[in-house]
């Protein structure tokens, strides 16, 4: 069923668990995400960058069968625009049918971040669709995610507090020692900040740059009050790993060994997020 995270996001907090949101990059990885939930019984984000737009999806494809695979499911699946940054795209995947958009705009001062969180929020609240943002900033590192090259600032505390009450966004994706891409070593994650957010707000908050930051961080994570956990980096490195293993012969051969790393991938993460069913 195709739903918003508002109420998913709600079980998870009180229970103490992550919904993985695995990036889907084409019409192939869409749907190996969706088999993989349903397999499991468990609630899925289904995750859609927006600088993968136009590479080997279109936003009117992803829409259409995005929403398709979400109604027909068995379990709850949100089908969410991630890292959007230009308005007229997070409008359009609204209008679309997307369930659940991300507007960020962390890379600009707060007052800036403010004022195009509270566009975004504004046009999609009244259509019944939950908004995520970013305050502080996840680097990255090398990755396939279209980022930049830049370093981590870690969010604070209070403002944190402070865009919560000037936005109402419904979800709050915070940087606490993650980066986008691929790691040369586990990164040190600061568990006293997550805390000390945790304790002054009660929206949901997200945690980008989940691929390759060590089972027992995300866990932990997964466990102290992050709801979301954005996985991208590890599913095509698992997809590679399986197709170098097998060596297949024919592209019927290797889509199949990709969609095996894939899945694997992501039930492996349902288990680290220590997700439920809802």
């Amino acid at each position: 069923m195709l739903v918003t995270s508002k109420e998913l996001f709600q079980k998870a907090q009180q229970q103490h668990f992550a919904i993985p949101a695995p990036n889907f990059i084409d019409l192939e990885s869409l749907r190996w995400h969706v088999e993989t939930a349903e397999k499991l019984n468990m609630p899925l984000i289904l995750a859609l960058a927006e600088a993968h737009i136009g590479q080997n999806i279109t936003l009117e494809d992803a829409a259409i069968v995005g929403k398709k695979y979400a109604e027909q499911a068995k379990v709850p699946i949100v089908l969410h625009l991630d890292h959007g940054t230009r308005p007229e795209i997070i409008k359009k995947a609204i209008d679309l049918g997307f369930s659940s958009v991300m507007i960020d705009a962390s890379q600009y001062p707060f007052e800036e971040n403010v004022k195009k969180t509270k566009e975004i929020v504004d046009y999609a609240y009244k259509k019944g669709i939950v908004v995520e943002a970013e305050i502080g900033c996840v680097g990255a590192n090398e990755n396939f995610e279209g980022h930049e090259g830049r370093a981590s600032r870690y969010t604070t505390v209070k403002e944190a507090k402070k865009f919560i009450e000037q936005t109402n966004v419904s979800s709050l994706a915070i940087s606490i020692g993650t980066a986008h891409g691929i790691y040369k070593a586990i990164p040190k994650i600061n568990f006293e900040r997550l805390k000390e957010i945790r304790a002054e707000i009660h929206t949901p908050l997200v945690l980008h740059g989940g691929s390759s930051s060590g089972d027992k961080n995300l866990n932990r994570c997964a466990l102290e009050g992050i709801t979301k956990i954005n996985i991208f980096s590890d599913l095509l490195a698992a997809a590679e790993k399986e197709i170098d293993k097998n060596k297949p012969k024919t592209y019927l051969e290797v889509k199949e060994a990709a969609k095996k790393g894939m899945q694997q991938c992501l039930e492996h993460y349902y288990s680290v997020f220590a997700t439920k069913q809802v």
